[in-house]
């Protein structure tokens, strides 16, 4: 029998945090039949966290191990995941070791460069996951990602350095108890200084992709607080924005529900995302700035991460001086 590598323990995702251990299988391994799947659980070759089970509905929680045994090549399709198992090169770690801002026992904190996939998929060669191996520094285990950014947002992006640790974060950031501050430019000013956007989320499929959109009947609610910080007349503005929920491209459609879609955000505002005639980078102005959350040693824990080189240069353009903002989470989250 032909093998895909021998046995696999592979960490699950926050993706898919709260999947089916079936469903997972059937999303990495679509050619692995239910009943072939069953007959590996019913003789302990698939493990989660080192315990063997035979149910095939449990529930999965990001930051657990999954022990995939060796696989027939020529029935299973090889897994997403072997995406993630590349080899780092020197550069790439040198590269993703100056984007750490923080390192304990517990957790590491990176700032995201834009442009960089937090996981891999479908033609995505390089992504923060495939890079996680060298910053083991002594651990048995990579650090986990316990959520995501999106592609082309920069900012802070937390890892956890065990799987316990990774699944009290991921329960965290399913909750209010993280707070994270984003900064953006909008295009046009909003007409309230602060607000609330409440309007739900849902996936929308069509031959351009994969999109979300706000869905009054079947999404799911999402909310985004936001304050301007400064204005260029009634061009342009500069946001902070909490949201309070943790949708897919949730202020980047909030904002666009209200009229002033995020700074070169084309997916979503089109031609009405760009500043014509202004010499601005045509890239997205969104960044992950500040977040705050109770640290697994315990007592709060808060940082900020800088601003990608691009959003600088926008804000000197613009006039904007970023000593000037408030500080973030001053007011309670209703």
């Amino acid at each position: 029998m032909l093998m895909t590598g021998g046995v696999q323990n592979i960490t699950v995702t926050p993706e898919d945090d709260g999947v089916r251990l079936d469903k997972w299988f059937k999303k990495y391994y679509p050619g692995l039949t239910f009943g072939r799947l069953q007959k590996l659980l019913r003789t302990g070759q698939v493990r989660v966290e080192g315990v063997k089970t035979k149910e095939p509905g449990l529930r999965l929680v990001a930051g657990q191990s999954v022990r995939v045994p060796p696989l027939d090549r020529e029935k299973d399709v090889k897994p997403a995941h072997e995406v993630s198992k590349q080899r780092v090169t020197r550069e790439e770690a040198a590269a993703i070791r100056s984007w750490v801002l923080h390192q304990d026992d517990h957790i590491i904190i990176l700032n995201k460069p834009a442009g960089l996939a937090v996981q891999g998929g479908s033609g995505t060669k390089q992504h923060v996951d495939g890079m996680l191996s060298a910053l083991k520094d002594g651990m048995m285990d990579k650090p986990r990602l316990v959520h995501r950014l999106d592609k082309d947002t920069s900012g802070i992006l937390v890892l956890a350095r065990t799987q316990k640790v990774a699944q009290v974060l991921t329960a965290a950031f399913r909750t209010k108890d993280v707070r994270k501050a984003y900064w953006g430019i909008v295009v046009g000013v909003p007409p309230l200084a602060q607000g609330r956007v409440d309007l739900p989320l849902n996936k929308s499929h069509s031959k351009s992709g994969e999109r979300m959109v706000v869905d009054e009947l079947e999404g799911k609610r999402a909310v985004t607080l936001f304050k301007i910080i400064d204005q260029a007349g009634r061009r342009a503005a500069w946001l902070e924005m909490e949201p309070v929920t943790g949708r897919t491209h949730q202020l980047r459609v909030h904002m666009l529900a209200i009229g002033n879609p995020i700074l070169g955000d084309g997916k979503y505002g089109g031609e009405e995302a760009f500043l014509p005639g202004a010499e601005v980078a045509k890239q997205l102005h969104l960044h992950a700035r500040s977040i705050r959350f109770t640290h697994p040693a315990g007592g709060v824990f808060e940082i900020t991460a800088p601003m990608p080189d691009h959003m600088k240069a926008t804000w000197a353009y613009l006039g904007f001086d970023e000593s000037s903002a408030p500080p973030p989470f001053e007011d309670d989250v209703e």
